[in-house]
């Protein structure tokens, strides 16, 4: 799905540096909140560590063990539970499965605490679709896809914010329908717009760009795309726009977690060519933008569901400190953070659903290919708050309020709306949650970003939340009654110049003796469709291994 908003590059600047060193206006003191969700602290302590060993006693056993309970780790799940194999055990190192799709609550209200939408699955995403025929989501009607509509984001879906250049108090602004307004002097605009659309179709005629990408032929065109950064690509075509810069700039962040200056010239061509293209506004061709699946607590609604039925073989609060292959087994040493104790297990096979630079933690005699490929690795950090709000906000002019709905000139990402997608007659209260990519330009500010985020106070980040939707929203802290934020120190992999067509990255896609890895890491791209695609097939693998070696013990 298109997203856009205006000139992150040029307007971006203070209010990126930290808005509340500048005296941004605060909430005020009696608005609650908190940290919720992640445990930065068992995530440190295995870094650091600080974690007691198990004895190299007694173990527990089980015929495959799953390292991660993401998205990728809860498809690896169903695929084998699926093919008949109930003995697994899936750790956990937070309280609850989900990982970047986790939801949480508040006012009886259910919201996101990250992703929010998945698209409309393509060809290639085949066992997405089967899930979501499985589900419900989808049915099949005389050969063709037919989608729920409770399920599909429902009208208005995105419009954006654009400050007035004036500094007068009665015209302070107004929302625009869609995310990319050509308000004003916008001929230029268009007309790059207009050529960068008809480059990205010649692309997607002559290259081979997929979701997911395992499924995209690698060549050289393509290799020569994931050479060199996004915004380096951009420059040597000629796109100088402001306007268009700052719309693939947000797109880069929206699904990276970091922008232009960061992410190869590849995976921005990617986000448009392997699923809907670019159509530049106005275009009478042009096919309408893909439609998205989206509930009130975003795709956690697709993880609950896939946590179903697993009961005890999910440990959750458990957290690895070592996986050793040995010739005939896998042995996992596990703290257990709600017992206060240490275990161990013992697999025959072992799935890693975790990011690569967490798993070249845990491995004993690393894969060559981990050990090559997990130093270069690049996560950005993100911030997801959500807002609970007592009453509905005051609208500025221009269309209704949307699901999604962007500030122009922000550094963040905007914010959806959690009622969204229920059908009360009149607003009321709601919870609005927002997002905020701080990958950056560079690795240095990616680097420096992570550090304010795990450092500065929860209330200097509701300060700099609630300073970012002033301007839309002035009276926002009249009627908030909480906000709660998670922080994720390394929330995606982001694809940097040269990682998707690493050769190290690519070996790990293949079994590694006893041990299989499934992450969206892999397809340097942390994306639903990835994670599940690649947890699947990995619990597919598995199975298929272990029905191999009882067939070969009963001829024996």
């Amino acid at each position: 799905m298109s997203r856009a908003r205006r000139a992150l590059l040029a307007a971006g600047g203070a209010l990126a540096t930290w808005p509340w060193l500048a005296g941004c206006e605060r909430a005020p003191a009696e608005v609650a909140g908190g940290w919720v969700g992640a445990d930065a602290e068992r995530g440190h302590a295995l870094r650091d560590g600080r974690l007691p060993r198990a004895d190299a006693g007694s173990a527990r056993r089980c015929s495959v063990a799953i390292v991660g309970a993401g998205v990728a780790g809860l498809a690896a799940a169903r695929a084998l539970r699926r093919a008949g194999i109930d003995d697994l055990r899936l750790f956990e190192l937070e309280d609850a499965a989900g990982g970047n799709s986790r939801a949480h609550a508040m006012g009886g209200m259910r919201c996101p605490l990250g992703a929010h939408y998945l698209p409309l699955p393509g060809p290639e995403a085949r066992e997405v679709a089967e899930l979501l025929h499985e589900l419900g989501v989808a049915r099949s009607e005389a050969s063709r896809t037919v989608y729920d509509e409770r399920h599909l984001c429902h009208a208005p879906q995105e419009r954006v914010f654009v400050p007035s250049v004036q500094a007068d108090a009665t015209a302070p602004g107004r929302w625009h329908e869609g995310l990319l307004p050509l308000d004003g002097d916008g001929a230029g605009t268009l007309a790059q717009l207009r050529r960068f659309a008809a480059e990205v179709a010649a692309l997607q005629r002559t290259l081979s760009f997929a979701m997911p990408t395992l499924r995209s032929g690698w060549s050289a065109g393509l290799a020569a795309l994931d050479a060199r950064t996004f915004a380096a690509w951009l420059s040597a075509q000629g796109y100088d726009d402001a306007r268009l810069l700052a719309y693939l700039d947000y797109c880069c962040r929206d699904d990276y977690g970091a922008g232009l200056g960061l992410v190869s010239a590849w995976a921005g061509i990617h986000y448009f060519a392997s699923r809907h293209g670019f159509h530049a506004p106005g275009d009478d061709d042009a096919e309408p933008a893909d439609a998205v699946l989206t509930w009130p607590e975003g795709n956690a609604w697709l993880t609950e569901r896939l946590v179903r039925g697993l009961d005890d073989r999910l440990q959750t609060a458990a957290v690895l400190t070592r996986i050793t292959p040995t010739r005939h087994e896998v042995a996992l040493e596990v703290w257990n953070a709600r017992a206060g104790r240490p275990e161990r297990w013992l697999a025959q096979q072992v799935v890693v659903c975790v990011p690569l630079f967490v798993a070249a933690r845990l491995i004993d005699a690393l894969p060559a290919a981990l050990a090559d490929v997990a130093p270069r690795l690049v996560h950005a950090p993100w911030l997801v708050s959500n807002l609970q709000l007592h009453a509905p906000l005051l609208d500025r002019p221009g269309p209704p309020p949307a699901w999604d709905n962007v500030i122009a000139g922000s550094p963040a990402l905007g914010y959806v709306d959690a009622m969204h997608q229920g059908l009360r007659p009149v607003p009321g209260p709601t919870v609005l949650t927002h997002y905020w990519a701080l990958g950056g330009q560079s690795l240095a500010e990616l680097k420096a970003q992570r550090a304010r985020l795990l450092e500065a106070p929860w209330s200097a980040w509701r300060d700099a939340v609630l300073a970012d939707l002033l301007p839309a929203h002035p009276d926002l802290p009249r009627r908030l009654a909480r906000i709660d934020s998670m922080r994720y120190g390394h929330a995606m992999i982001v694809p940097t110049p040269g990682l998707r067509g690493d050769a190290a990255l690519a070996a790990l896609g293949a079994a590694q003796d006893r041990l299989h890895f499934a992450h969206a890491d892999l397809s340097a791209g942390s994306v639903f469709e990835e994670a599940y695609t690649r947890g699947t097939l990995a619990g597919q693998a598995v199975a298929r291994t272990l029905g191999d070696a009882n067939t070969s013990r009963r001829s024996i």
